[in-house]
């Protein structure tokens, strides 16, 4: 499974919000200059976080975007969905780790993707935006995505 820039951008974009003061608003543009991400692509991410409720936004000279939710209340596993659909890493798995009966697929590989998916949720659904906040503290100012 590999995730899309769009995934990993959406990630950098609330991981920096976060770390911002929370008394004042952030401009998409500060973000984009400090994470060298393009403002263009950021504005297409922006609508899905904030259809979401993740990201509240203010307009007006001073506006910009703050976090909408707790910190703890938003998983790595909630942006990545809402960017790259679902995690699942073949067809035939669904988001509730049933099988869509395949012809192509024998009981060993679903089995495998089963597992392969479950492993994949339980890493991204139990990381927050708060988990990665403390992290990057902890480094000194660094983070990776």
């Amino acid at each position: 499974m590999k995730i899309s820039t769009k995934g990993r951008y959406a990630l950098q974009l609330m991981l920096d919000i976060a770390l911002q003061p929370s008394n004042r608003p952030v401009a998409l543009k500060d973000v984009s200059k400090r994470q060298n991400i393009s403002f263009k692509y950021l504005e297409q991410i922006m609508p899905a976080l904030t259809g979401a409720g993740l990201i509240r936004s203010i307009r007006g000279p001073k506006g910009g975007y703050y976090i909408n939710k707790d910190l703890d209340a938003i998983t790595v596993g909630d942006i990545l969905r809402l960017t790259e659909g679902s995690l699942a890493p073949v067809d035939q798995v669904d988001s509730d780790l049933h099988t869509i009966p395949s012809d192509s697929l024998d009981t060993i590989d679903i089995m495998v993707w089963q597992k392969l998916y479950k492993a994949i949720c339980d890493v991204v659904d139990h990381v927050t935006i708060q988990d990665l906040v403390d992290q990057e503290r902890s480094n000194g100012g660094e983070y990776y995505i």
